[in-house]
Order: C-alpha cells, then structure tokens, then sequence
C-alpha cells in the first residue's frame, strides 16, 4: 500500500531498509573484480512427490540449504542466490521461483545458512514478477531462527515461492 508521498516502500521501514540492504548487498557484489565472486545463481528443480529434497550452495565459508517436501503438479524450475557483502560482514541467500508463484503444495521447508546468524529472514507465497508484488507469508506461518527459517507445523499454509536470508558473518564480531 503506497503512503501518501507515492512510496510504496514508505508504510513499511522495515521492509524498506531490508530492500535497500538487499540492493546494495547485490551492487556491490556486483562491483566486485572477476576474480572475486560476491554472488552466485544455479537453477534447480523442486520436486513434487511428498520426499523430502534438499539443495545446497557455498560462497568461501557460508553455505545455504533448502530443504522441503511438496505435492501436486510436476517439477518447477527454481533459483538459489547466495552472496557476501565486499565488507565479509553480510551473507545472503534468497530461493524462489522465478515465474513468481508455485503451484506446488509444500508440506515443510527450511532454509538454513551455515558460518553466519540470520539477521532477517522472510518467507512469501508468492515472488514479484512481471508487474506483481511479493506477497508475505503470515508470520505465525514459520519462524526464523539464529541460522534456519523453517515452516510451523499446523499454521503453514502449504504456499511458497519465496525465501529471503540476510545474515551477519563472524567476521562482525572481530
């Protein structure tokens, strides 16, 4: 919902700083020489079937997993980033599809990042593509963790699209 200054970021700061936080993560990895890779995306498949899958990156000594189990439909095509702020101070990881929604039914997933604590995690069912929004889960939907983001039995709707991590590296704490 847009404020009354046309910023549609504006009626929520949180949201907002996150965006930003993200962005910068994202030009400044992409600032970054050849030779020293700030991000990476691989595309994998998620699924359906009901078994529990798992997909996994590293970027140097942070990795990222996603594990889930879902239903219905045939596979989906989806995406992992992973990235480190040029500073080593920020690790993230987003997964989503990129068409913007899925059609599967998941049962259970959990995002979890490994040498870094979660600073801010979110989940969405649906992802912004073509003209839509990021849609947010409830927040009674799933919990975030020191270094997972996992669904919560019996409130979890079955809808995803959408995990973002921005986590703090242990080289903040030197």
């Amino acid at each position: 919902m847009a404020s009354a200054s046309g910023c549609k970021f504006c009626a929520s700061p949180v949201l907002f700083l996150l965006n930003f936080a993200l962005i910068l993560l994202l030009i400044t990895a992409k600032s970054a020489s050849a030779s020293q890779e700030r991000t990476k995306t691989e595309e994998f498949n998620v699924r359906p079937g009901g078994v529990v899958h798992s997909f996994s990156q590293k970027m140097g000594e942070y990795s990222c997993s996603f594990t889930y189990a879902s239903q219905g439909g045939t596979n989906e095509q989806w995406q992992m980033s992973v990235g480190v702020s040029e500073d080593d101070r920020l690790f993230s990881c987003s997964v989503w599809r990129p068409q913007g929604k899925s059609y599967l039914f998941f049962t259970q997933f959990k995002a979890e990042v490994t040498g870094a604590k979660i600073e801010y995690g979110s989940a969405f069912s649906q992802a912004a593509v073509g003209g839509q929004k990021d849609v947010a889960l409830k927040a009674e939907e799933y919990t975030v963790g020191e270094s997972t983001v996992t669904h919560n039995e019996g409130k979890f709707r079955a809808e995803l699209s959408k995990l973002t991590i921005i986590a703090r590296t242990r080289h903040d704490e030197l």
